[in-house]
């Protein structure tokens, strides 16, 4: 019996850790599809990920001002009324937890060459190796796993790959004298790192048992921050302080980073991997010429959607260590036995339990380290679920599919859809998660991960299309072909081909199709048809495009995709 697919979610209005039950993803095109066997909860990023969201909005802002920067720009620009919609929709959403897991491949997208079904792989990235059931990964984020590699080990690859990018940044060498200020994870992990690479290791930890749990990695000594830790580092540094300084500590406090400067030798090096106060003092940095620097998540290719998201990989030969190839490394040193990550799990919970598993990191007295989440891999699971079960008689002629609910759906269309009476049948988005999250905010009955479910709902007669550029021609095609109205956003086509499809979708079609070109039904649009509706004469038109600038490595700008600014804004 199929069942819906059970995800780890944070409510971003109340801060509530809640596992609802969401439409299993689909392979796309350079992804994967992982059926999850373990996934492991990064205690420090994590837990103050989870805190972030548990505060009010008040707390946000006052954590966040950038933010409160962004709203108000916008109010500027687009007025009160419909800032204050895009905040509701952002606070009304579900946020996807977790980045570090392991389970096997039951499916390739188009283009994946690497993998095949039935293999065993780690899987990183935020957004994509969660706490689901299923996960859709993009193939330059997927590792296969050595033989030797169990799932709960392997569920620990992406903090492993932190943690080895941040050793490689530091560049020790054989007999080094290297310091690790934080214990947590991502500290034992480089202890461990740093044994294997021949350097003498002393940590330092608020709490004594994972002090001593790093001894047992081959630390040969430490002490708590809160003592006077700089003696005890000069006597074991034989008076010469750290050739390197690694912080993979968690917390906001200056300390850290204040700590790594006092107890550098001449010329050392500090790197912070963890997420600390980062109000460098001068004096120490400048006295004895370290070198700064920090450490970008698990490796080049982190941030970069070319990499990550559309596959392209960097030339071995210019960039030898690429988050992927970080997380595969870190694999063999755990097959090698150099790594064990093993004795760092401290709990294990069922997904069903994910919510008692997240009170315990961000605010129980029991002591933890490594938490695992472990998945049921049999159950079938379903693409399609329903969000509510209304009875009432339908009362609008409008009811909408929608396929693809980003930004401006979600601040914009919906809400003009709801103003004008319409009803909401059926969403489906590339993420459950989204869609369950939207269809729930909007009253949609059912949600999807895949658009055949609502081109084919017989009871939408509306079927809106809100993707990305590039699937806009195929999907109101598909959707023409049964018969059903069509609402499609700019731009309708990225090629003359596509167009001509299109065409001849809609001349074939008892429905009508409708592109967004929203600027037809401005104000200023309208005052001008009046103005020269009795003219007969040729007119000559100065149109002006300011659409703001979007960053380079936007999807828009991607031929393929998004088929550049001049095709998505100037088709108006």
């Amino acid at each position: 019996m199929l069942q819906p697919m059970k995800q780890a979610l944070q409510n971003l209005k109340s801060g509530l850790i809640e596992v609802p039950e969401v439409p299993a993803p689909m392979a796309r095109p350079g992804f994967a599809l992982v059926r999850t066997a373990a996934s492991l909860i990064s205690a420090g990023t994590e837990r103050l990920s989870v805190e972030a969201g548990q505060k009010g909005l008040v707390g946000r802002a006052v954590d966040q001002p950038s933010l409160v920067k962004q709203v108000i720009n916008r109010a500027r620009t687009e007025g009160i009324l419909t800032t204050i919609d895009a905040v509701r929709s952002k606070l009304g959403s579900l946020n996807a937890l977790g980045y570090s897991a392991a389970g096997r491949v039951i499916e390739i997208g188009e283009g994946v060459s690497e993998f095949q079904e039935g293999d065993r792989v780690a899987c990183a990235g935020v957004g994509y190796a969660s706490h689901a059931e299923v996960l859709s990964v993009p193939k330059n984020l997927c590792a296969r796993l050595p033989d030797k590699v169990g799932f709960n080990s392997a569920a620990f690859g992406t903090v492993g790959a932190i943690a080895l990018q941040g050793v490689r940044l530091a560049e020790p060498t054989l007999g080094e004298a290297v310091v690790v200020i934080g214990l947590g994870l991502i500290g034992q992990i480089t202890v461990q790192l740093l044994k294997a690479n021949g350097c003498r290791v002393f940590g330092i930890d608020l709490e004594s048992k994972r002090i001593e749990l790093a001894r047992q990695f081959g630390a040969d000594s430490g002490c708590a921050p809160d003592d006077d830790a700089k003696p005890p580092v000069m006597e074991w540094s034989r008076g010469r302080g750290a050739d390197a300084v690694l912080i993979t500590a968690a917390t906001e406090s200056n300390q850290p980073i204040e700590l790594a400067g006092e107890i550098s030798r001449q010329k050392g090096r500090v790197v912070v991997v963890g997420a600390v106060g980062l109000n460098i003092p001068r004096k120490p940095y400048f006295d004895r010429e370290l070198t700064f620097k920090i450490s970008m998540s698990y490796g080049p290719g982190r941030y970069d959607p070319e990499y990550e998201e559309r596959g392209h990989d960097y030339p071995f030969g210019y960039v030898r260590w690429t988050e992927k190839r970080n997380l595969e490394a870190f694999l063999d040193l755990v097959s090698d036995g150099r790594v064990n990550v093993e004795p760092l799990i401290t709990h294990r919970f069922k997904i069903d339990q994910a919510e008692q598993a997240y009170r315990l990191i961000t605010g129980e007295n029991e002591s933890y380290l490594g938490v695992l989440l472990q998945y049921d891999t049999e159950r079938e699971l379903e693409r399609r679920i329903p969000i509510t079960t209304k009875s009432s008689p339908r009362i609008s002629s409008v009811r909408i599919g929608l396929i693809g609910a980003g930004g401006y759906a979600k601040g914009v269309l919906l809400p003009q859809f709801k103003s004008a009476g319409a009803e909401f049948q059926s969403i489906a988005t590339a993420s459950g998660v989204t869609a369950r999250s939207v269809g729930e905010q909007f009253g949609f009955r059912f949600c999807a991960s895949g658009a055949d479910e609502v081109i084919h709902d017989e009871e939408a007669n509306l079927i809106v299309i809100a993707t990305r550029h590039d699937s806009h021609a195929e999907l109101a095609c598909r959707a023409l072909e049964t018969g059903r109205h069509v609402f499609v956003e700019k731009p309708l086509a990225l090629s003359d081909e596509e167009l001509g499809a299109v065409i001849a979708a809609a001349q074939q079609s008892h429905g009508h199709l409708l592109v967004g070109f929203n600027r037809r039904f401005s104000p200023f649009a309208r005052a001008a048809k009046e103005f020269f509706h009795d003219r007969s004469g040729p007119l000559s038109i100065n149109y002006r495009v300011n659409a703001g600038r979007v960053p380079r490595a936007h999807w828009a700008h991607d031929p393929k995709e998004g088929g550049g600014r001049i095709v998505g804004e100037v088709c108006h």
